[in-house]
């Protein structure tokens, strides 16, 4: 899955890059692309482990 969103983010990074260059950018374009952006990075920070879960484990126990 994570090879799967990491090239979804560079294509959706680039068309706003592309779409903003634009003398007139469509509005449209530019809002997916920033959701579709969004929702990968939210998905993408779910499957990053988190820096402190060792110590929150020792702390229940």
């Amino acid at each position: 899955m994570k090879k799967l969103l990491i090239p979804l983010l560079f294509v959706s990074g680039f068309l706003l890059l592309y779409e903003q260059s634009k003398d007139q950018p469509n509005i449209y374009i530019i809002a997916g692309a920033i959701v579709v952006f969004m929702f990968g990075l939210m998905r993408l920070n779910t499957k990053i482990p988190h820096k402190n879960n060792n110590k929150d484990q020792d702390n229940v126990q």
